[in-house]
């Protein structure tokens, strides 16, 4: 929200206060408190009939530090709020002297001037990282009488802002107007589904603002050398979060907001779906699954869209007998197939269902001030909200998805849960301003939690369109309505990339688009980018999306990257499991991983996947691309070719193949399977190695199904030697290296012709391995 006119003057009627002098500050073990005065006070009378602003100051954790700004303290204090994790014991290191006060997080420092202006910097790991200097924080009122908090924090010059949640507007916010406020807009508008108040600054930090109704930002824009944030109200509280590495700030954020679970493993595989407004029964489902099989197409997750209950009565969770008249044995017949079961759902109960008439009579449903229920006819007719503030709805909402796990239903596409009311009563008393954004955490929370009930951890998961701050702890999100066009296919991508900086660390999208139907161009196009992506989904609108539909070769590109994704996954179920430690998103905005590369900053077309994958997707019918590369000699994983980092490259593909770049330096652990996702990783694993420079230690971690470690192989080069060492593999393993075709010795194993390279299988018992290059 805009509260100036130009850079001098604020808009009429708007009055602005700002700390001027510190009054006096208060010191306890783990905290400070600082009352500021909004003027200079040379005599006593110079303390009546003005604000005196409070700013309290701690750390909850290791390099992040908390900011509270407070005016009028006497509000009541009404939920919702986000869930915190702090560290347990932890205590920053104040000092203080005569000319400044200095508060220390691990490497993040606040300093506070006493004398002079208001001036609050933050250091973070020795670099200046950003200030709130003269005039920048500001209590203010409005000429409506409406009470704000702002603040306006230092952006130096090349800095670029990245994140507040899945954004289909330009990838670096500078210049950008945001508003924290969930919204169904479909990718093709300034609105999102998923709002998220942290942004991420390529100079090594980020910002959490700590308020789940709607936070402002002005980022460039309003003051194009601050980044502003805003929120209504008499109080405002934010986070400033450090690290050594950009990776570091994300993960920092993530332990303070929440870590993303593990997803199983099936549900890296693909998903087809029955579309939307599609006809469909038993016959036309089994009819799509068995022409996947007829055409060598591996298919692990079928997904019934919202057509499974009967119209007007979503939700009622009762399968439509007019259609499937027998679904637990229809489902047991899927499931004999190998199948995993997704099903469509959402949070709202249309009025002919009959679980409104009982949540009407029991108070489960949200009401208006009057006392009724609140209910209109966008999307389902004289639908109301399922109330999750009240403890026995959510039990009624959780029993009937159980009884659908208990069918064979393995998962739930969680939709909307943007579109929430204002303008209404909850059961609990919160604040309905709040919970505009912060209900989709409720919502997903309940349905996470009954999966992860039902099946056991690291089997739960959602498809879920509508998230918040800490909604990553409930994997996975699609990206909403795209349309079937190369630009709905950028927008798509860019809006991946902003989720993944704000601390999301799986996503997925509609595979062509959800709106119209593509062109085999753009499908052919959008299968390699879609299986190259965490989660791949075959679904759309008013049509089916089975590649025969579209041409023979879709058919056959759905194939190569459906059976690539499933050879991949020792790397990326790797990938998967640091997503859920350390909060890093499987795909990953260039900058994430060459932050020191100033070329990779603004990138919004490529990303790696993991940390030694580099993606960059097809947008053109002639098949043209143009992408980065970081410094290096990296090879195209499809073709061998190898590729000049440290420039920009111009290629042609045709539909099999894109830039799919392995970079230096790297073991990649492929596995013997491309049929499924979930198999046995560590049973004849083969073990990749490109380009690895002298003396340099390239690694790959093998896990389980579980996430549980079980070894990680390890290749070092000396010379033209090169060992490489799996201890503790129990099970055969192979070595490939790409790019050389012989070796004048091997020691513990014996080679083999490979297509790219010389192949190394491990003799039996061996977990060491010592080639010799031919000189």
């Amino acid at each position: 929200m805009k509260f100036t006119d130009g850079y001098w003057m604020v808009k009429e009627g708007t009055t602005m206060h700002h700390p001027i002098e510190v009054r006096d500050i208060r010191e306890t073990a783990d905290s400070v408190t600082v009352h500021a005065a909004c003027r200079n006070v040379q005599i006593k009378g110079d303390t009546l009939n003005a604000p005196l602003l409070t700013v309290e100051l701690s750390a909850p954790r290791k390099d992040v530090i908390r900011v509270r700004w407070t005016h009028h303290a006497g509000a009541k204090a009404a939920g919702p709020n986000f869930e915190l994790f702090p560290e347990a014991g932890f205590a920053p290191d104040i000092a203080s002297d005569a000319e400044a006060l200095t508060l220390t997080s691990g490497g993040l420092s606040l300093k506070l001037s006493k004398q002079g202006p208001w001036n609050m910097s933050f250091t973070n790991y020795g670099k200046y990282a950003t200030a709130s200097s003269q005039k920048r924080t500001a209590y203010i009122q409005t000429k409506e009488k409406q009470a704000f908090f702002r603040e306006q924090l230092d952006l130096g010059v090349s800095e670029r802002i990245y994140g507040l949640g899945e954004r289909f507007t330009p990838f670096v916010k500078n210049g950008q107007v945001v508003d924290i406020w969930n919204e169904d807009g479909g990718t093709s508008s300034e609105q999102a589904y998923k709002n998220v108040p942290f942004y991420l600054s390529s100079e090594g930090y980020g910002i959490f603002v700590n308020h789940p109704e709607r936070v402002s930002f002005e980022i460039a824009s309003e003051n194009v050398s601050k980044v502003q944030f805003s929120v209504p109200g008499e109080s405002l509280e934010y986070f400033v979060i450090g690290g050594e590495t950009l990776k570091d700030v994300l993960s920092n954020y993530t332990a303070l907001t929440g870590k993303p679970a593990l997803p199983p493993a099936w549900s890296f595989g693909l998903w087809l779906t029955t579309s939307f407004t599609t006809d469909y029964d038993e016959e036309t489902v089994n009819s799509f699954i068995q022409g996947m099989a007829d055409r060598d197409l591996p298919l692990h997750v079928f997904h019934f869209d919202c057509f499974w209950m009967k119209e007007y009565q979503w939700c009622d969770f009762e399968w439509d007998p007019s259609v499937f008249p027998e679904p637990v044995q229809m489902l047991t017949r899927l499931k004999d197939r190998g199948l995993k079961i997704c099903v469509w759902i959402n949070s709202y109960i249309a009025q002919k269902s009959p679980l409104f008439a009982e949540g009407m009579e029991k108070g489960f449903l949200l009401k208006t001030p009057s006392g009724d229920v609140w209910q209109w006819d966008m999307w389902q007719a004289g639908m109301g909200l399922v109330d999750f503030t009240n403890p026995a709805a959510v039990e009624w909402y959780k029993d009937h998805l159980r009884r659908l796990v208990d069918m064979g239903v393995d998962c739930f596409k969680t939709d909307f849960g943007e579109r929430i009311p204002t303008d209404v009563v909850y059961y609990d008393g919160s604040d309905p301003v709040k919970m505009h954004n912060y209900y989709t955490q409720l919502y997903n929370k309940a349905v996470f939690e009954v999966l992860e009930e039902k099946l056991g951890k690291n089997e739960a998961m959602l498809f879920a369109r509508s998230a918040t701050a800490g909604g990553q702890q409930f994997p996975v999100h699609w990206g909403g309505d795209c349309s079937a066009t190369y630009a709905s296919m950028a927008e798509t991508i860019r809006g991946g990339l902003s989720l993944g900086l704000s601390g999301f660390g799986f996503w997925s999208h509609d595979i062509s688009g959800f709106e119209s139907t593509a062109s085999p161009d753009i499908y052919k196009r959008w299968v390699a980018f879609g299986l190259l992506s965490s989660h791949s989904r075959l679904h759309g609108n008013e049509s089916y999306r089975v590649p025969w539909l579209f041409d023979e070769e879709a058919v056959d590109v759905l194939r190569r990257f459906t059976k690539l994704k499933s050879a991949l996954m020792p790397y990326l179920f790797g990938a998967a499991v640091e997503a859920s430690t350390q909060g890093l998103p499987m795909m990953r905005a260039m900058v994430l991983e060459f932050p020191e590369d100033p070329s990779t900053h603004a990138l919004d077309l490529q990303y790696m996947l993991g940390d030694r994958l580099l993606v960059a997707p097809i947008f053109r019918p002639d098949g043209r691309v143009q992408y980065y590369v970081p410094e290096g000699r990296w090879t195209n994983y499809l073709t061998g070719e190898t590729v000049e980092g440290g420039k920009w490259h111009t290629e042609e593909h045709g539909y099999m193949t894109l830039p799919l770049l392995v970079a230096p330096n790297t073991l990649l652990a492929v596995g013997a399977n491309d049929q499924k996702p979930d198999y046995d990783y560590a049973d004849g694993i083969t073990f990749e190695l490109f380009e690895l420079a002298e003396g340099v230690s390239a690694k790959a971690p093998v896990y389980t199904l579980g996430g549980e470690l079980l070894y990680t192989a390890e290749a070092v080069r000396s010379g033209n030697r090169i060992v490489v060492t799996a201890e503790g593999a129990g099970k055969p393993w192979n070595v490939r290296l790409a790019g050389i075709a012989e070796a004048s010795g091997v020691e513990g194993g014996q080679t083999a012709a490979g297509e790219q390279g010389l192949l190394v299988n491990a003799a039996a018992g061996s977990q060491r391995i010592v080639i010799t290059l031919a000189e």
